[in-house]
């Protein structure tokens, strides 16, 4: 499979849960430490976040990253040296997203990473970060929110916008209730 065919089909790769794998977290660190050394002065901070950041919560085998950096205007210079860096992106999608920029890396017709950038530090970085340490700290919030993830999973297994759209009031509703 050439490079169009393998981004072809990670861009339409099904929604699909897997248990949880200890690489992971090793994955993450490689590739935080990879963004570190190409783009020294430009991340304040990374951070592992989403499904793959808790042990042993489903997730589907994508890592999650948070980046941080001082402006959304900073995050725009850095999209096309991260294109040429191994990842991806959707002008048409990210043109839809107000706080963050998103690209992904993806191998062998697979998403591998998702990065999300945002204003560090700020709302949607101590929201990411509050949501990944609750799913750490509160076993029974992991289940019910694994419980979702596979019942959506099914339920929209061919539209990855409406599966994370799906697991939106699931979010908001414990960072609101973690918060008080």
């Amino acid at each position: 499979m050439n490079e169009q065919e393998s981004l072809h089909r990670a861009i339409h790769e099904k929604v699909a849960l897997g248990a949880y794998d200890p690489r992971w977290p090793l994955m993450f660190e490689e590739e935080r430490d990879r963004l570190f050394t190409l783009f020294p002065n430009d991340f304040m901070a990374i951070e592992h976040i989403g499904s793959t950041a808790v042990p042993g919560l489903s997730a589907k085998p994508i890592i999650d990253i948070l980046a941080g950096v001082a402006s959304l205007s900073r995050a725009d210079l850095l999209m096309n040296p991260l294109c040429h860096s191994m990842y991806t992106t959707s002008a048409e999608f990210n043109a839809t997203l107000k706080n963050r920029r998103w690209l992904m890396r993806w191998a062998d017709g697979r998403r591998t990473h998702h990065l999300h950038i945002v204003e560090y530090p700020g709302p949607e970085w101590s929201e990411r970060l509050a949501f990944r340490d609750m799913l750490r700290s509160d076993p029974g919030l992991a289940v019910r929110y694994e419980q979702l993830k596979a019942r959506l999973a099914k339920d929209f297994g061919d539209d990855r916008e409406a599966y994370t759209a799906a697991k939106s009031q699931f979010v908001r509703e414990a960072i609101s209730n973690g918060a008080k």
